[in-house]
């Protein structure tokens, strides 16, 4: 599979820098002074500097499994064991979670662990695992 390639805008770059390189451990790629590439578990995130960007502080949302489910959001899927050890490390971060870190359709097909958060600026992230990928797109 091909990665993709996303780019948001942000107004503090550096603290923007921070979260992904420190907390979610993206690899820095190139950068300038507006902007910052990242390796986003294989794809290529980038941080545009946009003065005065305010991020919306209140999501839009889905109700899903009794969740309220944040949108737009973005994010990764994992490898089941990767996403447990982003999620502990999160968790003893003190991560604030919009949906703490659950299983989805345990003992059914698509069972899914996932979690939601925000970064600095208020973008929503997903990260998921799926216990067995070939039901990735399972109906």
């Amino acid at each position: 599979m091909n990665p993709f390639h996303l780019a948001i805008p942000v107004e503090d770059l550096e603290k923007c820098r921070k979260f992904y390189r420190d907390v979610l451990q993206c690899t820095e790629g190139r950068s300038d002074t507006h902007w910052v590439d990242f390796n986003f578990f294989g794809h290529q995130l980038v941080i545009h500097h946009k003065d005065g960007f305010k991020a919306k502080e209140e999501h839009l949302s889905n109700a899903v499994d009794g969740h309220e489910v944040p949108v737009p959001h973005f994010g990764a899927v994992l490898d089941w064991e990767e996403w447990e050890v982003l999620a502990n490390k999160l968790k003893a971060m003190n991560m604030p979670f919009v949906i703490e870190p659950y299983i989805r359709f345990k003992g059914k097909v698509g069972e899914q662990a996932t979690m939601f958060f925000l970064d600095p600026e208020n973008n929503a992230l997903e990260f998921k695992a799926f216990k067995n990928m070939d039901q990735l797109f399972a109906k």
